[in-house]
């Protein structure tokens, strides 16, 4: 992901790879510092497999948090 400040905005999404094609589920869209803190309070096994996505890029919640 390129740097980019706390305040952009970013889609927070969970994608659900469960069943056929799975469905991706939008959590937030706003600020990426909420995002972040929306994020952090999900369960483990929703953290796997939230999203975070500008106009630019896609990166795993859990990548970005490494």
């Amino acid at each position: 992901m390129r740097t980019i400040s706390s305040s952009v905005s970013v889609r927070l999404y969970h994608l659900d790879e469960s069943g056929e094609g799975g469905a991706a589920t939008t959590l937030f869209y706003g600020p990426l510092e909420e995002a972040l803190t929306i994020a952090a309070r999900q369960e483990e096994d929703v953290q796997a497999g939230l999203y975070l996505a500008t106009e630019n890029d896609v990166v795993g919640y859990l990548d970005l948090e490494e």
